[in-house]
């Protein structure tokens, strides 16, 4: 019998799991069911919920994966992109909608659509950032990570080509690492009163 070392289990697995798909729809579903209901409370908690883990794990990823994995050997790197990626494919996309979403219905709900100005910046301003986080997490970030990940399944990754798609990777995660903290920031002005 051989014995097999922890790098074995750590190769790329190759393909991604599309049944994913089903609960990214539940999920997806749950929110049009709750926006749909006008149930304030649930709305909220469904707000707040998604908010905190979209937010938590980009900032997580942001600034302790990322700074960690820059730090590792290649082969390492690798062995944690080609996991960690399948998963982070639906639930950041996922979080990103519902919060989005769920908190401009909740904004309606509650009657910040019709403050007067100035107040109604603070809504301008939430719009602007939601709308930027939304550019660079589905029109940047997602397609990159997806290149990126297509490379490094490859039995010989072209590492000069991930380091072309990796280049501003890191600036755009920062950014939207500041525009989330800008956010909350936002919220909780609305949280305590315009």
């Amino acid at each position: 019998m051989s014995e097999t070392s922890p790098m074995d289990d750590a190769l790329p697995p190759g393909r991604i799991n599309w049944w994913n798909l089903v609960w990214c729809a539940c999920a997806l579903a749950v929110m049009l069911a709750v926006i749909y209901s006008q149930h304030l409370q649930a709305l909220n908690f469904l707000h707040v919920a998604a908010g905190l883990l979209w937010t938590g794990i980009d900032l997580f990823m942001g600034f302790v994966i990322g700074p960690i994995l820059r730090s590792l050997p290649f082969e390492m790197r690798r062995a944690v992109m080609t996991r960690l990626t399948p998963k982070t494919l639906f639930i950041l996309p996922v979080l990103a909608i519902i919060t989005g979403t769920t908190g401009w219905s909740l904004a309606g709900q509650m009657g910040y659509l019709d403050l007067a100005y100035p107040a109604y910046w603070w809504i301008v301003a939430a719009l602007v950032i939601v709308t930027l986080l939304t550019i660079q997490g589905l029109g940047i970030l997602l397609p990159t990570q997806l290149l990126v990940y297509r490379e490094l399944i490859k039995p010989e990754p072209d590492r000069a080509r991930i380091a072309a798609l990796s280049a501003n990777y890191f600036y755009i995660i920062a950014a939207q690492g500041l525009l989330q903290v800008a956010i909350i920031v936002i919220m909780t002005k609305f949280r305590s009163g315009l």
